[in-house]
């Protein structure tokens, strides 16, 4: 089962800093053979929403108010560990994540730019495609709004 904590980035322990970021890497640039900043500045104005299995973050997102990415509440770097994804973690990540910017924005509205092979996975959370696919860091993205 996955422990849920949300946390602001000064609550974040160095460790937890420290495994988030080696989970995005190992994900988004490993896996993904994808060359980018992930280091991009908006860490200090995120929520962090940080899965754990056995003390271990094996599933992340990070959540922004309104105002602060998109004019929506905003989610991403949605990840879960490869050898962690058969129990559909995702869901729960994903799930923990909407009822935090519900409880702590105040709005049911979310807008998300999702990489397009996983237009199936949002859109059973309740999200749908607006606009045309793009290209972020070479990968096919979309963007999604959920309200």
């Amino acid at each position: 089962m996955l422990k849920i904590q949300v946390k602001t980035f000064e609550q974040l322990t160095k460790l937890e800093l420290y495994y988030l970021l080696q989970l995005r890497s190992e994900v988004f640039v490993v896996e993904q053979d994808c060359v980018y900043q992930d280091l991009d500045g908006k860490d200090e104005k995120s929520i962090h929403v940080l899965g754990f299995k056995n003390e271990k973050i094996i599933a992340y997102t990070r959540i922004f108010k309104p105002g602060d990415y998109f004019e929506e509440a905003s989610i991403g770097r949605v990840v879960v560990a490869k050898d962690e994804r058969k129990h559909k973690y995702g869901y729960d990540i994903m799930k923990a994540s909407i009822e935090t910017i519900k409880t702590q924005f105040n709005t049911d509205k979310i807008k998300i730019s999702a990489q397009c092979y996983l237009n199936k996975f949002y859109t059973n959370l309740g999200f749908k495609s607006i606009g045309e696919t793009y290209l972020e860091d070479g990968i096919p993205h979309v963007a999604m709004i959920k309200d």
